[in-house]
């Protein structure tokens, strides 16, 4: 008689996803659900594009976030000790970009460094590059070269590599280097779903990237269908204030709903 279930090896790759999981229920961030009008910014995108820029919605996305933070530091400062906080001079954003390992497709981390000096059309080449680049499971992070000690990660008993997030967390400068100071994940891409998604992480601040979905909005007393994007931010409430962290959201709702940097 045949088993009526299948045994599946737990992919490698999706162990550091369990564990920044473990690690970012710890933090105290404050979740922010919000719903953004990005009719005029598409279409200045698709402009763009009919002029030969090489634009993506994400890339464009990305540029705007970094513009905010950089006027923002605060909001991607580390706790240094106890009594300190540190904070970065350069935006350097980790996403995430779909690989296939195995037969199966799984996240890959990708740091976009001084994605504040950056273009969008570079954020943009430099997601699609990773996209199309082959991976051979080796590294951790895209683009980078993992050290053994990091190859060996996946190996390590539970116990071990959360001794290793602790570790991380205790010394900012090593998580910046190794992670950047912002997150950037989009399930968009997956297919269009009216709602949010609450995802966890270990950086001081994270943005999730919903589906952009028509829906009838008041506009100057009319009723009009308008593109709305559903975005998640989380914001570690332990170094920044709601006052600062309110001026933040005002600030970069108002850069994707204008497009500025278009």
């Amino acid at each position: 008689m045949k088993p009526d279930y299948t045994l599946r090896k737990f992919p490698a790759s999706r162990v550091a996803t369990v564990d920044v999981y473990s690690a970012g229920v710890r933090r105290h961030h404050i979740s922010a659900l919000l719903e953004i009008d990005v009719t005029d910014s598409r279409n200045r995108i698709r402009a763009l594009r009919r002029n030969g820029k090489h634009i993506s919605f994400t890339g464009w996305i990305i540029y705007e976030i970094s513009r905010s933070v950089a006027d923002f530091p605060a909001s991607t400062a580390y706790l240094a000790g106890r009594r300190r906080l540190i904070q970065f001079r350069d935006v350097n954003v980790s996403t995430m970009v779909e690989k296939e390992v195995n037969g199966e497709k799984v996240p890959i981390a990708l740091i976009i460094e001084r994605a504040n000096e950056k273009e969008m059309e570079d954020i943009t080449s430099e997601i699609e590059r990773a996209r199309e680049k082959p991976f051979t499971g080796k590294d951790l992070v895209l683009h980078r070269s993992s050290a053994r000690y990091e190859r060996l990660y996946v190996k390590l008993p539970g116990y071990m590599r959360r001794m290793f997030w602790r570790y991380l967390e205790s010394h900012p400068r090593m998580a910046y280097r190794k992670m950047g100071n912002v997150m950037v994940t989009s399930l968009s891409m997956m297919g269009k779903i009216n709602g949010w998604f609450i995802h966890k992480t270990v950086h001081p601040i994270s943005v999730g990237i919903g589906s952009v979905i028509r829906k009838p909005v008041a506009v100057e007393d009319e009723i009009r269908i308008r593109e709305i994007l559903n975005m998640t931010i989380l914001m570690d409430h332990d170094v920044i204030d709601g006052a600062p962290m309110v001026r933040f959201v005002k600030d970069l709702t108002e850069r994707i709903e204008k497009g500025t940097g278009m």
